[in-house]
Parts: C-alpha cells; sequence; structure tokens
C-alpha cells in the first residue's frame, strides 16, 4: 500500500511538471512569435485635420484646428469665442512618444493623445483631463477634401444651372479658419458658418447675405435655402452632392479653378 502511494505521489509530481513545462513552452513561443506592435502611430490613419472647441478658463470656448502632416508637420489655428474674429495660426514640429500614442507639439508644448479619428488634449505632463470638462478636451478629424476649394454649383433640386443664367457665377467656399462658408448665389455676397461631423454629416448657420436685387433670384434664393437645410453631403473625385435626410441631392457642385 505504501509503495502503491508512492508510485501515486511520483504521477502526481511528473504531471505537475510536465504541465508547468508545456505551459512555459507555450509562453516562450508566445514571446519569441510575439504579435507585431500596434500602435496610434504605425496602426491609425492619423494625418489630417481635426477640429472642436477647447474649454477656456474665461471665454466660452477655444475653436481649435489642428492639421497634422506625415512629414512630422503641423497647423495650429485657435480662435477664441467672444473675443472678436482674431485668429492665432502657428506652425512647427510635433513629436511622438516612445509608444507611439501621443504627440507633443513643439510650439508650447501641448500633448494630444491619437486615438481613431480623435485627437485628446493632454496636460502638460502627459496626463488625460478629469473633471466635469473632461470629455470637451477633445478634437475630432475631419474630411479635408471640402476646404478651401471653390465649389461651382452646377444643379439644383435635379435641375441644371445654366452659365450666364445669373449676374455672377453661383459658388461656396468653405475654410478651416472658423469654420467660415462664403460665396455668391449669383447676385449677393453670402457667407456664415458650418460644422462637419463623422460620418459625412454637415450643418451650415443662417446665412447672411447682402441687399442687392437682380434678375433671377430663384437660383440664389433656392441656393440659400439648400445650404440651410442640407444635413449631409458626398465627394466623388471633385464633385460635392448635398442632402437632407438621405433623399434626392438637394444641389451639386464642381470644383474648378477660382474666378
Amino acid at each position: 500500500m505504501k509503495t502503491q502511494t508512492g508510485k501515486w505521489a511520483l504521477g502526481v509530481l511528473m504531471l505537475a511538471v510536465v504541465t508547468v513545462t508545456a505551459c512555459k513552452s507555450n509562453r516562450e513561443a508566445g514571446q519569441a512569435n510575439p504579435d507585431p506592435a500596434h500602435n496610434s502611430q504605425n496602426a491609425l490613419d492619423w494625418a489630417g485635420m481635426y477640429q472642436g472647441t477647447l474649454p477656456c478658463a474665461d471665454c466660452p470656448g477655444i475653436q481649435t484646428t489642428l492639421t497634422l502632416s506625415e512629414d512630422g508637420g503641423y497647423t495650429l489655428q485657435t480662435s477664441y469665442l467672444e473675443r472678436g474674429d482674431s485668429v492665432y495660426t502657428e506652425t512647427g514640429q510635433f513629436t511622438w512618444d516612445d509608444a507611439g500614442g501621443r504627440i507633443t507639439l513643439d510650439g508650447d508644448g501641448q500633448k494630444f493623445q491619437v486615438g481613431e479619428n480623435r485627437l485628446i488634449q493632454l496636460d502638460h505632463e502627459g496626463n488625460r483631463i478629469t473633471g466635469t470638462l473632461a470629455d470637451h478636451y477633445v478634437l475630432e478629424k475631419i474630411d479635408d477634401t471640402l476646404i478651401g476649394k471653390y465649389w461651382k454649383l452646377v444643379e439644383l433640386h435635379g435641375k441644371p444651372v445654366e452659365p450666364g443664367s445669373t449676374m455672377k457665377e453661383p459658388f461656396i467656399r468653405l475654410t478651416a479658419v472658423s469654420n467660415r462658408v462664403e460665396g455668391t448665389g449669383g447676385c449677393n455676397g453670402m457667407g456664415g458658418t458650418f460644422e462637419l461631423k463623422a460620418p459625412n454629416r454637415i450643418g451650415f448657420s443662417h446665412m447672411i447675405r447682402t441687399m442687392m436685387a437682380c434678375e433671377n433670384m430663384e437660383i440664389e434664393n433656392d441656393m440659400i435655402g439648400v445650404l440651410e437645410t442640407a444635413d449631409s453631403y458626398h465627394v466623388s473625385t471633385d464633385t460635392l452632392q448635398l442632402f437632407r435626410a438621405r433623399m434626392a441631392p438637394l444641389a451639386k457642385f464642381v470644383a474648378v479653378p477660382d474666378n
């Protein structure tokens, strides 16, 4: 009986040794063939334009646009709300941390955590900002294919806008500075603001225009109505379409050189 007990104990010990050895071998194999490193720097499409309104200690907010280039350059534009129309622009280089998850701007040392289509502003120590406003320290990536182009109006509610049918060529141009939109409906100059949100969402403010009277004002009136009701868009090559509630296109524009 004593011999059988000894054999049983020896068997248990050998099983334990085999199990530990197998687990160790599996771990070592996993260490020898680790997954390729995946971090924000090498796994995300981080280059592009980011926008948002960051908290401000003594104003309603800081409207911020940060553009990151693949060569490590950046352009930072900030505008303090309710402090006039002053826009501050800063350019420079940014650096990644060793983990490839955070960047630091070389200008004033601002730090951001790089996520999927967003940047999260960090404190100067590189930590997430906490408190009731924590969720507001975010810049969202926007579709910059719309920005800076001269978009000529070519169609309204499915009907072509013929060249020469208005005194001026109807167009819009969206700029990143203060999210401004400007243009003309064919007679009056007009302007306002816009907001972009993923995926392919857009909204325009009430459009302000001059008060000239021209022939064929229907096109201008309809164009302004489209801008003030559109809630989404689609860009294909050099064509921009505006929609409302995924219905038929309200208007179509093409990108052309400035006149």
